[in-house]
């Protein structure tokens, strides 16, 4: 029952649950407005600004000079400001409701953040400015390597790797030089990864020019050590293993797997993208790990999606902290320094990760997030977000059934779709419902060794006004979709700017450029 609009874009009917007898018949609802691309907007004809005229031909450009136009319309200021506005409106926005996606932590980026960033000093520095010049950057670059060796309980961390899986190329890569300096590199040419690793972790292995070889799971949800001990052996180099797990629980076994890993002479990569369910309570180098990043998006609050930038500094083990990639800030006493030259302090480095120094944006989030928590504070994030992902956990599980009932979860509340078995709903239709009341669905069919996986992270960050309106918005669904109503899951969203779109297709044929319609008079 949707309408189409001035371009022909599917839209949603402005109606009740109960009645879509009456969709506008402009496509806006109320107070939001319906907005087309700008490329389907007017200004072909009008330029935004005034500009000089030029003073030269171009001709110098030779044969670089434009032909054509340039193919954008020209807006005017309220004009471009409206139209980003519109599209804000379209978007969910931590800013606006919670993000419950698990393995992601949306959470809040405190704004005290942002304004630490943009102190002169940190925002307008150059990473090829004299090192004299820039000390107190390289100061707070320290304190933050200092404050994550600390929680971790690693003597060495790497800061310049750009996201999570920039991390773990970073970690293997120092796994393998460890390797190779001690003359076993050929022979050790497989990592053990457990079936319900991120892609990531596999991924990695693979792209380091590693063979994978997977780990078998528990029915409670961890990894089957005896699986592990069997394929341990002198070809193993590593094992990656996330602690908290993918399905939101503590490997209880993490001792056993991190003693008999070293017994095989291979090494414990620890994926650290859970590590604000445990920061203040465990540190990891105490569990045996060797290297671990960490999303600074995730545990210390820097800002997620939209491509970046990202951060995730890796922890090192003894064993591995002599083969950390450069560079790294050493205070000499008469201040502070890079060593980032493969002479020196740098000699058994495996190299270098990016151009300079990574995100230095992002070291000043983390660090203004840790020193406005403090110890206490840090501590509190993994009690609450463990808390709300339990809460989330116990008030649903009456109604709908989670994928490991027995114990408490960590971090994150995940449920499969058993509980949906002879509805006719599936885990998306569910997720496509939770949209029409406002609400971003959840990670969905993620963990894979969970059928129809609803994997719900609440964060730390959440109030408990703000869990109960979520609950109760999925109890009204799931009661909903126990009563057979199945058509107001199979036909949504009906409220969201667009209907349900064929995401097969969208998947294997995007369009990704717009294209213009035959017979029109806007610029190409």
């Amino acid at each position: 029952m949707s309408t189409m609009n001035t371009v022909g874009r599917p839209t949603a009917p402005n109606a009740s649950d109960n009645d879509y007898k009456h969709p506008t018949l402009t496509g806006g609802r109320g107070l939001l407005q319906d907005e087309a691309l700008i490329f389907e907007g007017e200004g072909w004809g009008k330029t935004g600004v005034d500009l000089p005229k030029a003073k030269t031909d171009g001709s110098d450009l030779g044969d670089l000079v434009r032909r054509d136009p340039i193919g954008l319309p020209g807006l005017s200021e309220p004009e471009a400001m409206r139209h980003y506005v519109r599209l804000s409106q379209k978007n969910h926005a931590i800013d606006l409701a919670i993000y419950p996606l698990g393995s992601c932590t949306m959470k809040h980026n405190p704004r005290l953040n942002e304004k630490m960033a943009r102190l002169p000093g940190f925002s307008d520095i150059h990473p090829l400015q004299p090192q004299s010049t820039v000390q107190g950057a390289l100061e707070l670059m320290d304190n933050l390597a200092h404050w994550l060796t600390t929680l971790t309980g690693m003597p060495a961390v790497a800061l310049s790797p750009k996201a999570g899986a920039h991390g773990e190329l970073c970690g293997l890569m120092a796994i393998r030089a460890a390797h190779e300096a001690k003359g076993e590199h050929e022979q050790r040419r497989k990592v053990l990864v457990p079936t319900s690793a991120h892609g990531t972790n596999p991924a990695t292995a693979a792209f380091v020019g590693y063979s994978v070889v997977e780990v078998a799971q528990t029915d409670d949800g961890r990894v089957d050590v005896a699986d592990l001990a069997s394929k341990l052996g002198p070809d193993v180099a590593a094992i990656m293993v996330t602690n908290p797990n993918t399905c939101g629980l503590f490997e209880r076994d993490i001792l056993e797997i991190s003693r008999l890993t070293h017994e095989a002479g291979a090494y414990f990569y620890c994926d650290g993208a859970n590590f604000n369910a445990i920061v203040g309570r465990v540190r990891p180098g105490d569990l045996g790990v060797d290297a671990m990043h960490i999303n600074l998006h995730k545990t210390f609050s820097t800002p997620h999606g939209g491509g970046g930038p990202g951060a995730g500094p890796v922890v090192l083990s003894e064993a591995l902290a002599p083969f950390a990639p450069a560079p790294w800030v050493v205070n000499t006493g008469d201040g502070y320094k890079l060593v980032e030259r493969e002479e020196d302090e740098a000699a058994q480095a495996f190299g270098r990760l990016c151009a300079f120094q990574g995100q230095m944006g992002m070291y000043v989030r983390a660090l203004s997030y840790m020193m406005s928590h403090g110890s206490d504070g840090l501590r509190q994030v993994a009690e609450d977000a463990v808390l709300n992902a339990n809460y989330i956990k116990a008030r649903l599980s009456d109604l709908m059934s989670a994928a490991f009932p027995e114990g408490p979860c960590m971090h994150e509340a995940l449920f499969d779709d058993e509980w949906l078995k002879g509805t006719d709903i599936t885990t998306l239709d569910f997720a496509k419902a939770m949209i029409d009341e406002g609400f971003h669905p959840m990670t969905m069919y993620f963990p894979l060794v969970v059928h129809g996986a609803m994997l719900i992270e609440p964060t730390e960050t959440e109030s408990k006004a703000e869990l109960d309106r979520f609950i109760h918005a999925m109890r009204l669904l799931a009661q909903a979709a126990k009563d057979g109503d199945v058509e107001r899951f199979k036909g949504a969203p009906f409220h969201a700017p667009l209907r349900r779109l064929d995401e097969t297709k969208a998947a294997r044929s995007p369009k990704l450029r717009w294209v213009k319609p035959e017979g029109s008079n806007q610029a190409a």
